[in-house]
């Protein structure tokens, strides 16, 4: 966002990050704990003391793959004293969509209801997946929800329903699914890749590389190294709401020749390291120490509609590195 929102996020959205958030420095897989990667909160902007609670849904991606939705509604402690009749302990809940707001009494589809104690308060969260994909294919008929609530006697309850709701929306990024091939193998030229050609008479013959040659490169070689990154010192703390920066990690070092078993080398590298070894081509240099495996990390911030979205980015943490 372009100015920093002053905003508090929900505490189950802050609940839910701390479900997904590091442990013991390895960061937790959002995908095997939530349903999806994506996490959104849309706040009510429905107006205060109504009954009717509208969501802005236009922060939705269009790349994203819905799986569920959810209404949640804090619900109140209530103390209802009727005098000398009988002071009942449930209410019950009706949600409608509301199909046309201009009308009264308004028209209204039945989403779900339910009963609940009035003298407890607690989060209250409704299934309306259904409903939120229907206003997500056409979102001219997202006109909110209608909440209904009433005592067992039929007398419709006003306070109970002035606390804030919101619409939480659990989804994932339809993007192209890349066939990725399992790394090949190195047999035979990997063994070779161990020891450098040397020309003899009109031949090829090998020898091994000198002991002082080993040892320089291992010294030298490539490996993982700290690297943290403090997202106010990069200018993103005013969106980001947690984490405040974490340990990004990097690659750092040579991939000299030969290439070792512990630098993880390709094939492509391998044939590269001896082509840069022999001065076959000046176009070709020598490996480089990259990331092999990364990890994702899951990230909860503000979007442009000051909403509160946790989101798992892939790619964040280099794990170990390579010569490629």
């Amino acid at each position: 966002p372009a100015v920093a929102p002053h905003k508090k996020p929900p505490q189950f959205m802050l609940d839910l990050f701390n479900v997904v958030s590091v442990s013991h420095g390895t960061p937790k897989s959002q995908k095997e704990i939530l349903d999806g990667s994506i996490v959104r909160s849309f706040e009510d902007k429905g107006h205060a003391g109504e009954r009717f609670h509208f969501f802005n849904l236009s922060s939705f991606g269009r790349e994203e793959r819905m799986i569920k939705a959810e209404f949640r509604w804090f619900r109140k402690k209530q103390k209802i004293y009727l005098g000398k009749f009988y002071a009942p302990h449930i209410c019950k809940v009706d949600l409608y969509e509301v199909l046309d707001s201009r009308v009264k009494p308004w028209r209204g589809n039945l989403i779900t209801s339910r009963l609940v104690p009035l003298y407890t308060q607690g989060w209250e969260v409704f299934n309306i997946t259904q409903t939120v994909s229907k206003w997500i294919l056409n979102s001219q008929e997202n006109n909110g929800i209608l909440m209904v609530i009433t005592l067992p006697s039929g007398i419709w309850m006003e306070s109970v329903a002035d606390t804030k709701a919101y619409l939480v929306i659990f989804s994932d990024e339809e993007r192209m699914v890349e066939s990725h091939q399992s790394h090949l193998v190195a047999t035979e030229p990997a063994r070779r890749a161990g020891s450098a050609p040397e020309f003899h008479n009109g031949g090829a013959r090998t020898r091994r590389a000198s002991p002082e040659f080993l040892l320089r490169g291992q010294s030298q070689s490539c490996q993982r190294v700290p690297l943290f990154v403090d997202f106010e010192e990069i200018g993103w703390s005013g969106w980001i709401i947690s984490p405040r920066g974490y340990n990004a990690h990097h690659c750092a070092g040579s991939c000299p020749f030969p290439l070792g078993g512990h630098l993880k080398a390709t094939n492509h590298a391998t044939v590269r390291s001896i082509m840069h070894a022999l001065k076959l081509s000046s176009d070709v240099g020598a490996p480089c120490c990259v990331p092999d495996k990364l990890q994702s990390i899951s990230l909860m911030y503000f979007d442009d509609e000051e909403n509160v979205v946790l989101k798992q980015y892939d790619d964040m943490v280099a794990l170990s590195c390579g010569c490629h």
